[in-house]
């Protein structure tokens, strides 16, 4: 029995590489500072929902929220092997915080209708809240299995998974759809395929279109496209044009606005994100050396009496 696999996806700042230059005088992230990776986790949901097609059957979907730059991943997704890849951008959509991320992906996701498995990442780097996923599956109203490490099953629309729970492990059982959340532990993503690499390398979203057409102009015929060979018509055409010729190529990346899902604009971006940052402070460690404490409870007393003197505590 085939299945339709959704993996949500994210464009990350680089974490691993932090500078000096990564905050900005307000205390918020420069995310402009750093490098922009795939996020770590949803290399391995969407490896998961590969697999799953490689031994089923089926297609899989990849969904991605953020500005056109993370367009990119979804190119990288597509050299990997995924079947469809969609961008959900719209400015209305910025600062949201993982509730109005998850309504909005949700919303993503109603709006595709069919689907058996919805995978993501465990978290993201940027934020390492875990969040995202499990209110996700809350909102869509479907079973979430959470640090799933293995499909065991898949038969008659019921899955058995083996999720670790920390100090082990355990094998639960639910009725598709269901929403799950990868572990990186769960597998080895796979490597670019060279010849999707070349088909899909000029892949682009009306969004990276508009950019490039402000950029310069192009020459080449409309008719001198060649999906195999990755080759793109650029013409001197209307947009719409250009953008017709490259879908038939299969080289248009979809891209969603928040009217295109019926987005809830009072759910989305800032007005749609409770989390409130109060303060973000940079703790610069100044002491040298170490200090020794007596184990009794007389050094005991004495070390959280110091921590509560520098505020270190309290």
């Amino acid at each position: 029995m085939p299945y339709h696999c959704i993996v949500c996806v994210k464009q990350v700042p680089d974490t691993a590489n932090v500078t000096a230059e990564a905050m900005k005088a307000d205390g918020t992230v420069n995310r402009a500072a750093l490098p922009a990776v795939f996020n770590p986790d949803d290399l391995h949901a969407l490896e998961m929902a590969l697999a799953v097609r490689d031994q089923h059957g089926g297609t899989v979907t990849v969904l991605s929220m953020g500005p056109p730059k993370a367009a990119d991943v979804l190119r990288e997704c597509l050299y990997r092997g995924a079947d469809r890849v969609i961008l959900i951008t719209d400015r209305r959509a910025a600062a949201s915080d993982t509730l109005a991320t998850s309504y909005i992906l949700a919303q993503a996701i109603r709006k595709l209708a069919r689907y058996d498995l919805v995978f993501c990442g465990r978290q993201a780097i940027d934020g390492d809240t875990a969040q995202v996923g499990p209110q996700c599956a809350e909102k869509l109203g479907i079973p979430q299995v959470t640090g799933l490490e293995r499909i065991v099953a898949l038969a008659d629309g019921v899955g058995q998974f083996r999720r670790n729970t920390g100090h082990g492990w355990e094998i639960v059982e639910a009725r598709l759809p269901v929403l799950a959340t990868v572990l990186q532990a769960a597998n080895q993503p796979r490597p670019r395929a060279a010849r999707r690499t070349i088909r899909f390398k000029d892949a682009r979203t009306p969004a990276e279109l508009l950019a490039a057409r402000g950029l310069s102009q192009f020459s080449s015929d409309v008719s001198g496209g060649d999906a195999e060979n990755g080759t793109v018509p650029f013409p001197t055409a209307p947009l719409s044009q250009m953008a017709e010729a490259m879908a038939e190529l299969g080289l248009l990346i979809e891209q969603w606005s928040l009217d295109d899902i019926a987005a809830d604009l009072n759910r989305c971006g800032l007005a749609g994100s409770p989390t409130k940052v109060h303060r973000v402070q940079a703790i610069v460690l100044t002491k040298e050396g170490y200090s020794e404490v007596a184990p009794t409870d007389e050094g005991v007393t004495q070390l959280v009496h110091e921590l509560v003197v520098d505020r270190t505590w309290g």
